[in-house]
């Protein structure tokens, strides 16, 4: 029997996944590492501490499983994008924390590069929107702030990554520098038009382009792991987004996910096209199996489900995350408050990064279970507008929702979703498309599996959930959602 390796390296957690050839999980193991918040608007990860988790994660998935490395026929990787992390060739050691995607202490920067008329060239070259969510930013930062570092990678004695790369690189003994072309083109410094670095953002970032790894499609055999009694081939990488369309089987244009985690993630795939959104979103690379360039529109909700967590843990409204749905569906509706979690700015459609977060509309008779609907419904209005948004880009009817991600697991969710978007959100029977994703790339790399055909034959639905307001209701609440948020830019 073969089977797939998933390496699912995330924002909090770190997940190692086996699949067998059918798609289906045959073992799991997950464990959470600290988020480090050094000084306001700050979010750092040790890189060391990461690797850690997931090599804990991986031993203890093939014991738990009973699997023989000589089993897995390639590991696939697929991460938290943007988070960038610097190291030394030669010691394999991180030269300071990772700055987390989350992370805008570059604000000011994207703000100066800004005012001197750089946005357009940026987005035109690269898809993206100027903003310090991106690794361009976060990468210049430590080489202008951490000692000799700049002398260093100009060196050539450092290497820069997204997690991908540290993965591959420490997966591999320090064999392997490399990237794949969905997270390469998350750090705004990839054409994704040439599908190669760009020599004049590399200048304006004053960024050494000895630092860089190779990159590569997403299905390709980037090289071998032999850590654990035989030689695995790395077949997969891809940035957790595209992995999951990719897992979501959304191959043709026009299909369209979202991944609520963290944040809240929705792609479109484009395939060939690369639009230029006029509604604040990016353009991306879509998983590449072979040359041929895949693109996709993106969305990027910056608080989705860590809003449950932050009610969790700093209001200690519930003692766990899964506890907000019960609360939540104890109260017909969120009786006027709207919760707005820009704990991080906003992201599409506003890319707003001064924005605040607030929770409005509170009042005396207001309850906790009404502030948890409340951060229901915000993932849920959030999100809306993502799509909105690709359908006026893409001048597409998007027909149905593919979701995924911990809190797609909640059907208050998942109900409040379809009834403001009024078209079917559709739920897999595997919710870890993510990691699945992966294990696609790698196992069409490898052989398991012939063909994009193959992979979307496995793809199973396993509740679809339909829309159950008027149209007119739904207009008025994004209505009262915009209004808020538009209430709040203006602080």
């Amino acid at each position: 029997m073969t089977y797939l390796l998933a390496l699912d390296q995330g924002t909090s957690s770190s997940r190692s996944i086996i699949f067998n050839r059918a798609g289906q999980i045959i073992a799991s193991a997950q464990q959470e590492f600290p988020q480090y918040f050094p000084q306001s608007a700050w979010v750092e990860h040790d890189a060391m501490e990461i690797w850690h988790s997931q090599l804990a994660t991986i031993k203890r998935v093939l014991q738990k499983s009973g699997i023989a490395s000589q089993q897995i026929a390639a590991i696939g990787i697929t991460n938290q994008r943007e988070t960038t992390v610097v190291w030394d060739k030669k010691t394999g050691h991180p030269i300071c924390p990772a700055i987390v995607w989350q992370d805008r202490r570059t604000s000011s920067y994207c703000e100066a590069l800004r005012a001197q008329g750089y946005s357009k060239t940026i987005q035109e070259k690269t898809g993206l929107v100027l903003d310090p969510y991106f690794s361009a930013t976060k990468l210049a930062w430590i080489l202008d702030h951490i000692p000799n570092a700049r002398s260093k990678a100009q060196q050539g004695e450092l290497a820069f990554g997204t997690i991908d790369s540290w993965l591959a690189w420490q997966l591999s003994e320090g064999q392997l520098h490399v990237s794949d072309v969905t997270n390469a083109s998350r750090t705004m410094l990839w054409n994704i038009h040439q599908n190669c670095w760009d020599e004049d953002l590399l200048k304006l970032f004053n960024i050494p382009a000895a630092i860089l790894p190779e990159v590569y499609p997403s299905s390709h055999h980037f090289g071998d792991c032999h850590l654990f009694g035989s030689t695995i081939p790395i077949a997969g990488m891809a940035g957790d987004q595209q992995s999951a369309l990719f897992g979501q089987a959304c191959f043709q244009a026009g299909m369209a996910k979202n991944t609520y985690g963290t944040g809240c993630f929705m792609l479109l795939q484009t395939a060939d096209l690369c639009s230029q959104s006029q509604h604040g979103l990016i353009s991306t690379a879509a998983c590449q199996v072979d040359r041929k360039t895949q693109y996709a529109l993106e969305g990027s909700v910056f608080i989705g489900g860590a809003v449950v967590q932050w009610l969790r843990d700093q209001l200690h409204l519930f003692t766990h995350a899964s506890d907000i749905e019960a609360l939540a569906n104890s109260v017909p509706d969120s009786d006027g408050v709207i919760f707005v979690p820009a704990f991080a700015g906003l992201g599409a459609p506003y890319w707003d990064a001064n924005v605040k977060g607030a929770i409005l509309g509170l009042h005396r008779g207001t309850q906790a279970a009404h502030i948890a609907r409340a951060a229901i419904e915000a993932i849920a209005f959030q999100s809306a507008e993502l799509l909105f948004a690709m359908q006026n880009d893409s001048h597409t009817t998007i027909t149905e929702l593919r979701v995924d991600g911990g809190a797609a697991s909640n059907n208050t969710l998942l109900q409040i979703q379809a009834d403001l978007l009024g078209i079917p959100v559709v739920r897999p029977e595997i919710l870890e498309t993510t990691a699945l994703g992966a294990a696609y790339l790698a196992g069409l790399k490898m052989g398991v599996y012939s063909d994009l055909d193959e992979c979307r034959s496995l793809w199973r639905e396993q509740r679809r959930f339909l829309p159950k307001i008027s149209r007119t209701n739904a207009l008025g609440l994004m209505q009262n959602w915009k209004k808020a948020v538009q209430g709040l830019r203006q602080i």
